[in-house]
């Protein structure tokens, strides 16, 4: 049975559309469904062809979810409140967002921040601690790093920690360190 509607297209059509997209990567129903309105078709056409796909498995926003959480947090360095506002914008619903974000626990931010922290800290020039602008310069170094985990979703107060405990494994002063001051 081939629907067909005079502005849009086949069912077999907004299938294949879906297939195509589906074979780049998972996706969710409602980046499917947006797909498939750019396109042309209809939302009867597209949410018939849709449900279908949700029953073969190939459309499961659940398994989703978990797949983009896992990728974006290990290969991306996201933290949990960037990829809940990436899961929104994919159209998942807050409680699968959630039950997909519970996957990540406070040790395992932690310790990814603190790998993107050494990671970029490698790069940037440490000041002489003994210099007259010795706080000058570490204070932008922090904001350097602090804003770097804070663009990638990580909360504040995790950045500054994981920023003291890198500097202070560095070597630097940071007796003085307040984390108001930096900011």
């Amino acid at each position: 049975m081939q629907q067909r509607d005079e502005s849009g297209g086949t069912e077999a059509q907004a299938k294949d559309v879906c297939l195509r997209l589906l074979t780049d990567r998972a996706r969710s129903r409602h980046e499917l469904e947006t797909s498939l309105a750019k396109k042309g078709f209809t939302a009867e056409i597209a949410n018939a062809v849709l449900d279908r796909l949700e029953k073969a498995k190939l459309v499961d926003d659940e398994s989703f979810a978990q797949q983009w959480v896992h990728s974006r947090h290990k290969y991306s360095g996201k933290g949990k409140r960037a990829l809940s506002m990436e899961l929104r914008t994919k159209g998942v619903s807050s409680e699968l967002a959630a039950h997909a974000l519970d996957l990540i626990d406070a040790d395992d931010e932690r310790h990814r921040a603190g790998e993107l922290v050494r990671k970029r800290f490698r790069t940037l020039k440490m000041p002489d601690s003994s210099g007259p602008d010795a706080r000058v310069e570490r204070d932008k170094v922090v904001r350097k790093l602090v804003g770097m985990l804070a663009r990638r979703g990580y909360s504040q107060g995790m950045a500054f920690a994981v920023v003291k405990e890198e500097l202070d494994r560095a070597g630097a002063d940071t007796e003085d360190f307040d984390a108001t001051d930096s900011m």
